[in-house]
């Protein structure tokens, strides 16, 4: 008998009791249908299937990822954990921003939930006792970010794509980028976070976020050779993971991307102020240089000078209070204006024309940088 038939014969008490039943029936199916967790011998599969949506990172499947996370951690027939993507075309392009944005504007809790919980997870996925290997084919950026760069293994295709780009957007490179950004060698780390330049391919291994770099058309048999290990640990999946990086012999002679300007990048990104960084770029005067201030004037003012504390500050801090930090700087853009309009610019309109407030570096001043780090009465705990 059809739902419409039921609820028509049904008093309205039931039918109201029938009808939000059925609503909680689809919402549990989709966010299962979103993520599919699997045992495959000792391993634990996570797939994002969301492949229209570019495998973006929505509230459920967080709240699908999170328990089984935890679960695989504590359950000794479980020895390593594999994460990896439907489509070919995506890891996770973000997450659900848009969402994020709309539920902000009148004060609905998943502005708050969504980033206190996606941070809970990129947490877990740092301190996962186990092996975690990432399969990054296809587009990882912001939240698919995060569900990678903490775990020990990270391993991309010619087909990854990585990029934070969340300064176009009014936001900041959050899940964790606090963390492992201003670890990379020199000034990369804050470079990708100011520009959102794109790392394409081996470049992704070159710039440290990768651990590894193989073939996509090898990636089943990898994954095969690694969930038959009897009993995994970090030696064990780094020696295969290591036999698959050394033979992969595709783009192997390709120079990183921006190897002719890395002494460039550690020089002109040293700046202890971004209007410091903006004047040395101006006064180098190279066709590169400029480019990259051509690059910087597009984004959020505030976005980058929040950034440019967050690294400064995350380069020393513990891994756990570097979300903390994070989850502060979140709700300074919940509250503010930039990250609504650089959605709205970027993803809804599409006219890539933003509006920023303030849209100068000078009119950002010490306080509203300072709000965005101020302790909260509903602060993150870990």
């Amino acid at each position: 008998m059809s739902l419409q038939i039921v609820l028509t014969r049904a008093a309205p008490a039931r039918r109201s009791r029938l009808l939000l039943r059925h609503l909680r029936a689809m919402s549990s199916s989709t966010a299962a249908d979103e993520v599919i967790l699997e045992k495959n011998k000792n391993a634990g599969v996570i797939t994002l299937n969301r492949p229209k949506a570019l495998n973006a990172l929505n509230l459920s499947m967080i709240r699908t990822i999170y328990p089984k996370l935890q679960e695989w951690n504590t359950d000794p027939g479980t020895s390593m954990v594999i994460i990896k993507a439907a489509g070919g075309k995506a890891f996770c392009a973000g997450g659900d921003i848009k969402a994020v944005t709309d539920a902000g504007k009148v004060g609905d809790s998943l502005a708050v939930n969504f980033f206190r919980e996606e941070y809970i997870l990129n947490h877990a996925i740092g301190t996962l006792k186990k092996p975690y290997v990432a399969f990054i084919h296809g587009i990882t950026m912001g939240g698919g970010v995060g569900l990678s760069v903490h775990g020990k293994f990270r391993v991309a295709t010619e087909k990854t794509l990585f990029a934070m780009p969340e300064t176009a957007i009014g936001l900041f490179p959050d899940v964790g980028g606090g963390y492992f950004l201003p670890r990379l060698p020199g000034k990369l780390g804050l470079y990708l976070a100011l520009t959102g330049y794109r790392l394409k391919g081996r470049d992704v291994h070159h710039a440290g976020v990768a651990t590894h770099f193989i073939e996509s058309e090898k990636l089943p048999q990898l994954e095969e050779e690694l969930v038959g290990l009897s009993a995994a640990d970090d030696n064990s999946v780094g020696q295969i993971l290591d036999r698959y990086h050394s033979q992969c012999k595709l783009d192997a002679d390709k120079p990183f991307s921006l190897i002719d300007h890395r002494g460039d990048i550690d020089r002109l990104f040293g700046g202890e102020s971004v209007e410091q960084i903006l004047l040395d770029l101006e006064k180098e005067g190279s066709e590169w240089s400029l480019q990259q201030l051509e690059t910087l004037k597009k984004m959020s003012p505030t976005s980058m000078k929040i950034t440019h504390r967050q690294l400064v500050k995350g380069k020393t801090a513990s891994f756990s209070d570097v979300f903390l930090m994070e989850y502060r700087m979140s709700q300074g853009c919940i509250r503010g204006h930039d990250f609504y309009e650089g959605v709205r610019a970027v993803l809804v309109d599409k006219d890539h024309t933003p509006k920023w407030k303030p849209d100068t570096l000078k009119g950002v001043t010490l306080d509203m940088v300072d709000e965005h780090f101020k302790p909260l009465p509903n602060d993150l705990k870990l």
